[in-house]
């Protein structure tokens, strides 16, 4: 049984849960571990159409866990590099998911928390919540993390809150693309709610592919192969069952049978 995350399907939504705030949902080794399965077992089931990310307690995540670090203290440098490669793996597992995935961020993000935020597809964030990328001012840096958070926060910003370690509030990541939405504590689960619904309203397959689509497409050149490929996607969607029934739903004003699923 999971010690450190609590996990519910309801219908085509899973609700993944950070539960340990005693220490402000820190990571340890087994959050790592049961985050990382989650996501994989999840991510393989199709009747899945979106997962929320979420955590108890009054922070969204602090980083790594403090007795965490002090068993790290004496790890050699193949014990550093197996552990932090487990983590790596982690935020790929959540970034990789092809179930779009939804932070629920309702309290502070401190380092590797902010990676958990960067794997997400939408983020939507309440107004009090503050953001640090606090690495450097133990001596370390955000490695793991990095690829996911330049990725969401630019380079120029990231050049900045990696080197300073300075804190940054919810309006201020909005800004910088890091959060979608920023809202008041009592409109949290009702604006995640409607983006969950904006989701499951559209085509399944659509949705995974449109997922993938912007992954595979982000920063590339557009050469004349990466044109024939976006041509040959659309061919493929056009031609499936899903992507008929939507397109004859739409032109004959009748609904998609994933609307009634």
């Amino acid at each position: 049984m999971s010690t450190c995350l609590t996990v519910t399907i309801q219908g085509p939504v899973a609700r993944v849960t950070l539960n340990r705030p005693d220490v402000r949902n820190a990571f340890n080794e087994v959050l790592i571990h049961e985050l990382a399965a989650a996501f994989t077992t999840l991510g393989q089931r199709g009747d899945l159409r979106a997962i929320v990310l979420a955590a108890e307690g009054k922070a969204f995540c602090a980083g790594a866990d403090l007795n965490w670090m002090k068993a790290m203290a004496g790890y050699s440098w193949e014990e550093n590099h197996a552990d932090a490669t487990r983590l790596a793996d982690m935020l790929w597992a959540i970034y990789s998911c092809p179930v779009p995935v939804i932070a629920r961020v309702q309290g502070d993000v401190y380092a590797g928390g902010v990676g958990l935020v960067a794997c997400a597809d939408v983020v939507v964030a309440v107004d009090t919540a503050g953001f640090c990328l606090s690495e450097a001012k133990l001596g370390l840096l955000p490695a793991t993390i990095g690829p996911y958070v330049v990725k969401a926060l630019g380079e120029q910003a990231s050049r900045r809150y990696f080197l300073t370690a300075e804190r940054f509030s919810a309006d201020a990541a909005q800004r910088l693309g890091l959060v979608h939405e920023v809202v008041a504590a009592d409109a949290l689960d009702a604006r995640v709610g409607e983006i969950v619904a904006a989701i499951t309203a559209n085509g399944p397959a659509a949705v995974r592919a449109c997922k993938q689509l912007v992954k595979d497409v982000a920063g590339r050149e557009i050469t004349p192969e990466l044109r024939d490929d976006t041509a040959r996607r659309i061919a493929d969607i056009r031609a499936s069952d899903e992507g008929r029934e939507g397109v004859q739903s739409f032109l004959n004003k009748g609904k998609p049978s994933w609307l009634s699923a």
